[in-house]
């Protein structure tokens, strides 16, 4: 099929950074209902910039491109070895080219194949069909929200709901708590597929097949579509809010199937979907593979432009950071205020925080910004270019962060989704700061980065390495300060109290 590569790369390449016409429209409601000057319509202010600025670029719109996961039905007599083997190839080349970010890590090993292709990589589900063309469906969803799936056994008691029992109330309390326990951590507003019943390992690939629906479908089931219909309404009055700041929109999708289960099972599974909701498909001719149309989208419909002003407008009220920070400075912040940072910032993620545990830094962190970043870069020459570098889920490094503050005087860390207890003691007894950048606005943060100025680390591969970066005008907010206060913890005591209250709704 003469045709094929291309056109499977061209698919990856739009879904990395094109976000569908449903979708869109999901965020703009969002956008439009916010309460204007609250956090939550900053952050998604921040987003809509992003959505633009990726499709104009042709860059990623969230930096963590996932395990890509592709849906494909073939006529019968398909040669589905030579499809598969089509699939690797175009994966390895938008790999190269900056579409994907290299997240194929070994499990044994540690190491990363930078090319995304390895055991089970990508992930591939073939069906066959009586028509006479092919469908490739293709989801990237990154590894926050896959993070925040999320599975449940009835009869069981969910803090704030109490019992949730085998029936469609309890699965409407699961489906409550799946939100609620998502905030910040999973980039809401966020998408949920769910499937009520099969088996453990079944019911999560239905879910994630939900995600394949368009959002502003109905559910043919009577009985789903209202409780379809419930969630949505029921969730969004939680108050998680973009970015799990507190807010309005909480939720921009609910698709809910069920599948018969042994009786002695009643599992709900809940894929949890971020606003980067990176989902569209191609049919393709059986004999050459060119594409014939698209699926989610029209190519011909000019993109509608989702930001309402350009970048992040100032109001004078930012401060300025500049590394390496003062103590002083530090103190001196407080939860709600908006900095710009600029200087030299640290990438630092999972491997490199583990690594600092027992090994000395190569650099010097005193009065450091380490940013929870695993970016998408090329190189370019001698050097590096960024191509996508929006912040990864904090709450991952709350084991390591405490003491990596203390023992190397680092002043500020920059993540999304907030940080534990541990962490905000440290925060009040060293003096330093929790700054909440935007998850999945990978562009956006791209633009902020005026040079690489080298790395360490490298053998963890690109996502996991010390890069060190010059940032100017670097955008957050500060959601845990050095006096105790934490944005995040009082999100979820306050929805923890609002889901309460749906228990009897």
């Amino acid at each position: 099929m003469l045709f094929l590569r291309d056109s499977l790369i061209e698919l990856i390449t739009q879904t990395s950074t094109n976000l569908p016409p449903d979708v869109r429209a999901a965020m703009g409601v969002a956008l439009e209902e916010e309460v204007a000057g609250t956090q939550a319509a900053q952050a998604l202010g921040i987003i809509a910039s992003n959505i633009d600025m990726a499709q104009q670029d042709a860059g990623p719109i969230c930096q963590d491109t996932g395990m890509p996961t592709f849906l494909v039905h073939t006529p019968v007599g398909v040669n589905q070895i030579q499809l598969k083997r089509a699939i690797h190839e175009a994966v390895a080349e938008a790999t190269r080219r900056g579409k994907l970010r290299p997240n194929s890590v070994d499990s044994l090993t540690g190491k990363n194949s930078g090319n995304n292709l390895g055991e089970e990589t990508p992930v591939i589900h073939f069906e066959q069909w009586e028509q006479d063309e092919i469908e490739v469906k293709l989801i990237l969803k990154g590894g926050g929200c896959e993070n925040k799936n999320i599975q449940y056994s009835l009869p069981c008691e969910l803090e704030h709901l109490g019992r949730a029992d085998r029936n469609l109330e309890g699965v409407r309390k699961s489906i409550l708590h799946a939100v609620w326990q998502a905030q910040g951590q999973g980039c809401a507003p966020g998408a949920v597929g769910v499937c009520i019943g099969s088996d453990r390992a079944h019911g999560y690939d239905l879910a994630k097949n939900q995600l394949f629906r368009t959002l502003d479908d109905v559910n043919p089931v009577p009985e789903l579509a209202k409780l379809e219909a419930e969630i949505m309404e029921e969730a969004n009055r939680i108050g998680v809010g973009a970015m799990g700041f507190g807010g309005k929109a909480s939720l921009i999708g609910c698709k809910v199937c069920a599948a018969n289960r042994l009786p002695a099972s009643f599992f709900v599974s809940v894929a949890y979907d971020c606003w980067a909701f990176r989902r569209l498909g191609v049919r393709l001719d059986a004999s050459s593979g060119a594409i014939t149309h698209w699926l989610y989208r029209d190519p011909d419909r000019a993109v509608e432009r989702m930001a309402r002003s350009e970048g992040f407008p100032l109001t004078g009220r930012e401060v300025v950071l500049t590394a390496p920070v003062s103590e002083e400075q530090v103190r001196s912040l407080r939860v709600g205020d908006v900095v710009l940072i600029s200087g030299e910032v640290f990438t630092g993620r999972d491997a490199v925080h583990a690594h600092l545990m027992k090994n000395a830094p190569p650099v010097d962190m005193r009065g450091s910004i380490l940013y929870h970043c695993g970016p998408v870069m090329l190189k370019q020459g001698d050097g590096w270019a960024v191509k996508a570098a929006g912040p990864t889920t904090s709450s991952r490094e709350e084991p390591y962060q405490a003491t990596i503050i203390e023992k190397y005087g680092v002043r500020a860390v920059i993540g999304k989704g907030g940080m534990g207890p541990k962490t905000l003691a440290a925060l009040q007894k060293s003096g330093a700061v929790y700054l909440n950048a935007i998850g999945g606005a990978a562009q956006f943060y791209a633009r902020a980065v005026e040079k690489v100025l080298g790395v360490n680390l490298i053998e963890f591969g690109i996502p996991e390495a010390m890069w060190h970066l010059r940032v100017n005008k670097f955008v957050a907010i500060v959601t845990m300060d050095s006096h105790g206060a934490s944005l995040h913890a009082d999100v979820e005591r306050a929805t923890g109290a609002k889901l309460a209250e749906l228990q009897q709704a």
